[in-house]
């Protein structure tokens, strides 16, 4: 139910002039008050701002050498705080940043095969300000022109609502997306299934690039849109008049009929003489005109903040990297496709599995992965030189599945044509001589 606003606890300034004098609910902020997270440990942005220095061993084909400069088409094995560093330090520029972060479950996670990937345990307060760092890192990358796609869980959506309210701007934030992750079986029996998860989509400016996504609508759509049929095929009614008063010829009689009240006719008479002439004006037994509008067999309709078709994979024949966490490859090219062109940069810091990678690389974007986790550095590599494969070729066998072994390598189920380099943090490879060796094996 709706309930009115008690007007004496607005500020001095708001308060209309009639209002009980003794009533003793204290005042509201000020409408002008802008509302922040507050906890210990904040850094000012001017601090995380500060350049960091960092340097890299590059690594393309069975090569490795000192990195000159971190191109484009790359993954970089580091810590994103530092990585992050190193692309503003190299002035770069992204059209798109797609992240799927830890959500602050509090889990381990681990692959299909059990080995390590993350650990997801941060508090509240730390978390917070983990992300909002790289968050204030992100938008200093972001072109003028570019989006940011933020992937999370319940766990933490509202607080990094207010967190990206904070850095891109209320006015910057588009839709908070709802995902649908998984089937009706994951349900407890004393609270709603939970079956969702969210993105946060933000702009840098009121001027980023959008190419408008859509689908083909379902059977049980398009029989309750389009519900009459005749020689054509099927169609719904729509009006030929539209909310406003105009003065011109869309405002004159038609067929010696004037438009409803407060109403002029969508298009000209001569438009409507036309579309009489072929059929496609509907008359009812009251005379009132109403217009034809036919299915067509490419149409689309227009994605809504509901993702009902991205599920998490859900059987054995679907393609995967084996690795937690893995997203849909099919919701990440649509992502990339919306909100980025042909030779656009995309850069994804959490990148995983490397499926943001992968779709920008087949839609013909440049892009940047970075991660510090060693199994995503592997996957990331196996993915991209020799694809992925059935979620059934993951099942427990006698002896383990090495997900990385030449020998598993032989049956490839995807082509993939990726040309790509890996930097590695010099500390990381210095600490971690047999990862490094592995990986470069892999690139070999």
């Amino acid at each position: 139910m709706a309930v009115g606003l008690n007007k004496s606890e607005l500020a001095e300034a708001a308060r209309p002039a009639l209002v009980r004098e003794l009533h003793l609910s204290p005042p509201l902020p000020t409408s002008e008050a802008k509302v922040v997270l507050s906890y210990p440990g904040k850094l000012p942005k001017v601090d995380v701002l500060k350049p960091v220095s960092t340097t890299y061993k590059k690594m393309y084909g069975a090569s490795i050498s000192d990195a000159e400069n971190i191109g484009a088409n790359g993954f970089i094995w580091a810590d994103n705080w530092f990585g992050l560093h190193s692309l503003i330090e190299a002035k770069t520029k992204a059209q798109l940043v797609y992240l799927d972060p830890p959500y602050a479950t509090g889990y381990d996670f681990q692959s299909r095969d059990l080995e390590h990937a993350y650990n997801d345990s941060l508090g509240d307060a730390a978390y917070i300000e983990f992300m909002r760092r790289r968050l204030i890192l992100l938008r200093e990358l972001l072109d003028e022109t570019g989006s940011i796609y933020v992937h999370i869980g319940h766990q933490m959506v509202s607080e990094l609502k207010m967190v990206m309210d904070e850095i891109f701007g209320q006015r910057n934030f588009r839709n908070l997306i709802s995902r649908k992750k998984c089937s009706s079986k994951n349900f407890t029996k004393n609270q709603y299934s939970n079956m969702n998860d969210y993105v946060l989509f933000y702009t840098k400016s009121a001027n980023y690039i959008w190419n408008q996504p859509s689908q083909k609508p379902d059977p049980a759509w398009i029989a309750k849109e389009y519900t009459k049929v005749d020689e054509k095929g099927q169609y719904k009614l729509v009006p030929v008049h539209a909310p406003g008063v105009r003065r011109g010829e869309t405002g004159q009689a038609w067929r010696g009929m004037m438009p409803p009240p407060g109403k002029h006719w969508q298009y000209q008479p001569s438009k409507l003489d036309e579309f009489d002439a072929k059929g496609e004006i509907h008359w009812s037994k009251t005379g009132n005109p109403r217009r034809k509008v036919y299915l067509t067999e490419d149409k689309s309709i227009g994605l809504s903040d509901y993702w009902d078709q991205y599920r998490d994979a859900y059987h054995q024949s679907i393609l995967i990297t084996g690795y937690p966490t893995e997203k849909n490859f099919d919701m990440l090219k649509m992502i990339v496709g919306a909100s980025s062109n042909p030779g656009d940069l995309v850069i994804d810091p959490f990148c995983g599995s490397g499926s943001t990678l992968h779709a920008a690389d087949e839609l013909g974007r440049k892009w940047l992965g970075i991660d510090q986790s060693y199994l995503a550095a592997k996957t990331v590599t196996e993915r991209l030189l020799r694809g992925r494969k059935p979620m059934g070729d993951y099942i427990k066998r006698e002896s383990p599945l090495d997900l990385f072994s030449q020998e598993e390598a032989v049956v490839q189920h995807e082509k993939t044509e990726a040309d790509f380099s890996v930097y590695v943090d010099d500390e990381i490879a210095s600490a971690h001589p047999t990862e490094l060796s592995e990986l470069s094996a892999l690139l070999r």
